[in-house]
Order: structure tokens, then C-alpha cells, then sequence
């Protein structure tokens, strides 16, 4: 019997500046695992197991639950291909909190489709699979995007190219960069997040919002680093999303003032970020946030890195 655990990795979207176009991957620099894993095993009939800590939190229905979704999705485009799959149970281990803006159904559909491309000898390439994933995504969210599927699967930060044969290309990444994370323990819905925006945006916030990441790509490449984070500012959606998240103004308002380059939104929120280049700056703004954002007990902060790679995997044979 062989058995492939997959892991996908938690992911910011957004990045304040890139609405619905850029994305970065997070990894914890204490070496705590910050995503969700699948566990895949031969088995006599499809079955789901939830476990972790935010398993609570799913359907008890395993036809409710995303990764289900995944396993049809995946069986259907293997016929389309003309190859045959045999039944699977998995296990996934639910460690990203709903609604966090973390990208936590990302990273559920991320570990879903890896893990079973991998299981069954990898019949698609990265670029099909990305797209699997998005449309899977897509579902839950309300429309087809990539900016947290994408870094979540491929790690990095990635820029999302709106083309079908290329979804997505790298950005080179700041090494020095601490990226502090903080999620508050409340849920905001993706659906809920962009109900709150207008439907049409002024021209002068459009403007500026194109002017911004075109200098923040031109300062990654060129390792202008203090611009790129002079421009990481969300015209687009934080004016209306920050009244959906409680102590925004002066969680920003205190990192701005001990150290931050920049803060923002990690996708629809609640999870907010901040980007220092000092190491006791992002742990002294981690523990502000922990002891003054946190409302509950689901609430954690972590100070991360942007890693390299993104969903990993490995097999096992019995």
C-alpha cells in the first residue's frame, strides 16, 4: 500500500499593493509548520478524515468538505485523460484557521491536488494543476483567482499574469525582509470581504494602484528594496475592509512607528502583516500584535520568512 502526505503552506494575499495579482508564501521562522497537510493512502473506497485544530471548524460532512470537491475534480480530469485511478482514503490535518486570510482553502485544495498528482505518478504538469486549483478555489471564493493558490503551491512571491498558458511568474524576493503575521482569531468570509467594495473604483486610486506595482516590480529587480516598500499600500480594498477588522488603525499605527516598512491586510483579512528588516523590531511588533489584535484564543502571531518552495511531499510504500 503506498501512502503520500502532502503540505502546502500558508500564503498572504494581496500583498496590500497587488489586488488579486500578487502573492507570497509564509513560513514560520520558530520552524512551526504554518499550512495544511493531506495524508493519502490506497484504500478499498474514497473516505475523508478531518483532524487538527481548526477541524472543528469544517463540515462534518465529508462531501461538504473542499478536499472531497478535489478528489472528484482530480478523478474526472484523469478519465478526460484516459487514465485510471484507484480509490483513496485521506487525512487531512486542518491546521489554518477559516476566514483567516491566510489563504486556508487555498492551502487545503494546494495539498488536495499536489498530494494526488503525486500519488498517482504526476499525470499533470505544474501549470494544469495550478489551474485545477484556482478553478477549485474559484468555488469557494465567488471568482477564479490565484494569489494565494499560486505561491501556496509554487512558494515565493508570484505575480499573476491573467494568461492561460503562464497563470503566474516569480518576483525575485527580499531575503532580508521579516514578514510578522498576526490573525486575531475572528473569521472574515473572502465573499463577505468583497461585498464591502464599491463596484467601481475612482480613476486617481486606479492610477495609483497600476503606478505602485509597476514600481514595486522595477524595485525588486533593481534591489531597491526601501522603494518597494514605500509603495506597499492598498488603495483598493483596505479603506473599506479595515472597519471589518477591530484595533486595525492602531495595530498599524504601532508598527509603522517601531520599525515597520509597511502594513497591511494579508488578503481578506482579518490577518494582518507587517514587513521589517530588523529582527527585534518584527518580534517586539509580533508580540504587540499578540498581546493587542488577538481577540480570542484561535488568535496566533508569527514572525516568517518568504520561502523558496511551496507545497512539498513525500512517499511512503508498506
Amino acid at each position: 500500500m503506498k501512502t503520500t502526505r502532502a503540505y502546502a503552506p500558508a500564503s498572504i494575499g494581496n500583498i496590500s499593493l497587488g489586488f488579486d495579482v500578487l502573492g507570497a508564501a509564509l513560513q514560520p521562522l520558530d520552524g512551526n509548520l504554518l499550512g495544511d497537510e493531506v495524508i493519502i493512502s490506497d484504500a478499498d473506497e474514497y473516505g475523508l478524515t478531518v483532524a487538527g485544530v481548526f477541524a472543528h471548524k469544517l463540515p462534518a460532512n465529508a462531501d461538504e468538505n473542499i478536499v472531497t470537491d478535489c478528489y472528484h475534480f482530480f478523478g474526472k480530469a484523469m478519465q478526460a485523460k484516459g487514465l485510471a485511478t484507484t480509490p483513496v482514503h485521506i487525512t487531512l490535518l486542518k491546521s489554518l484557521p477559516i476566514g483567516s486570510g491566510l489563504g486556508s482553502s487555498a492551502s487545503s485544495i494546494v495539498a488536495a491536488f499536489h498530494g494526488l498528482n503525486e500519488h498517482f505518478e504526476r499525470p499533470f504538469d505544474q501549470n494544469t494543476l495550478l489551474k485545477m486549483m484556482g478553478e477549485l478555489e474559484g468555488q469557494i471564493s465567488g471568482s477564479v483567482h490565484y494569489d494565494n493558490v499560486a505561491p501556496c503551491y509554487l512558494g515565493g512571491m508570484t505575480l499573476m499574469t491573467g494568461q492561460e498558458d503562464n497563470v503566474t511568474v516569480s518576483l525575485p524576493v527580499v531575503k532580508s525582509w521579516y514578514w510578522v503575521v498576526c490573525y486575531s482569531g475572528i473569521s472574515v468570509s473572502t465573499s463577505a470581504a468583497r461585498n464591502i467594495l464599491p463596484n467601481a473604483v475612482p480613476l486617481k486610486d486606479t492610477l495609483t494602484f497600476g503606478r505602485q506595482l509597476g514600481i514595486f516590480v522595477h524595485a525588486l529587480y533593481n534591489d531597491d528594496y526601501a522603494m518597494a516598500a514605500s509603495v506597499m499600500q492598498d488603495v483598493i480594498a483596505e479603506p473599506y475592509r479595515k472597519s471589518l477588522l477591530p484595533v486595525f488603525d492602531e495595530a498599524r499605527d504601532y508598527s509603522m512607528a517601531n520599525g515597520a516598512l509597511a502594513f497591511g491586510i494579508s488578503g481578506s483579512g482579518p490577518t494582518v502583516f507587517a514587513v521589517c528588516d530588523d529582527y527585534r523590531q518584527a518580534n517586539d511588533i509580533a508580540n504587540w500584535l499578540t498581546e493587542n489584535y488577538i481577540q480570542n484564543e484561535d488568535g496566533f502571531s508569527h514572525v516568517c520568512r518568504i520561502p523558496a518552495k511551496g507545497a512539498g511531499s513525500q512517499q511512503e510504500q508498506e
